[in-house]
């Protein structure tokens, strides 16, 4: 039977990214990422949901998300979903899942203390070596513009 494990999510990151090293001294990075959705319920009134996932990533990612990110900073991830289980300290079983992070992009945008908005974000902030768009290039249906209730940001 074919399977497929992919996730693909932009947000921000909800806590400074946390590093540490295995025993073989390969980096590993822990930090959260907040997604949002806002809609218009069928009463006119407007909603907002927000989804917290726990990521990790590994090697030189690691360093360089450690080195570049904090509280608050955009960030797209792309990965797949891990379940990891463990026993708790009080002999209970526990699990949950997470994305193992395979690639990462800078977003522009300020996100928050400590974070950087790329080229020309001004001199305290640093350059990620690439021209970010002022905006990217959403497309809704036959092309036009992505509403702002549909945005997850």
């Amino acid at each position: 039977m074919a399977s497929f494990n992919k996730i693909l999510l932009m947000g921000n990151l909800t806590r400074d990214p946390q590093l540490s090293y295995t025993p073989s001294q390969t980096a590993v990075v822990d930090f959260g990422l907040a997604t949002n959705r806002r809609w218009t319920a069928q009463d006119g009134s407007q909603r907002e949901e927000t989804c917290f996932v726990d990521c990790r990533a590994f090697g030189r990612m690691a360093e360089n998300i450690n080195k570049f990110f904090r509280k608050g900073r955009p960030i797209f991830v792309e990965g797949r979903l891990s379940f990891d289980t463990w026993t708790a300290q009080d002999g209970s079983k526990r699990s949950k899942h997470r994305v193992t992070v395979e690639n990462f992009t800078f977003l522009p945008g300020t996100g928050g203390p400590g974070g950087g908005g790329g080229p020309g974000g001004g001199p305290d902030q640093p350059d990620y070596g690439y021209d970010a768009p002022s905006e990217p290039p959403s497309r809704g249906p036959a092309g036009g513009p992505v509403p702002d209730d549909e945005i997850p940001f």
